[in-house]
């Protein structure tokens, strides 16, 4: 099954690894692809999507049109921790 989600705060490859790593590591997710131009997350697997909505506002990369200051925040920190991984 393949899930498409656009979501807000996608700045650079940092925000992209961070994504990229949290998803890939949820139970029956078998590839993640990011198209950072269009803000599209691309999951494969037999993964609910509301589990992979939860792990992305949890990161601060909300569906399009749910941001909010809390999640822009969240984003950025998250972008730090990509970077360095």
């Amino acid at each position: 099954m393949e899930h498409q989600i656009q979501v807000e705060n996608i700045k650079c490859g940092g925000c992209m690894n961070s994504i990229k790593n949290a998803l890939i590591q949820l139970p029956l997710v078998d590839e993640v692809t990011i198209d950072k131009e269009t803000e599209t997350i691309t999951v494969n697997g037999d993964v609910d999507l509301s589990i992979l909505i939860e792990k992305l506002n949890a990161l601060g990369y909300p569906e399009k049109g749910n941001n909010t200051p809390l999640k822009k925040a969240k984003s950025y920190v998250s972008c730090a921790i990509g970077k360095m991984s």
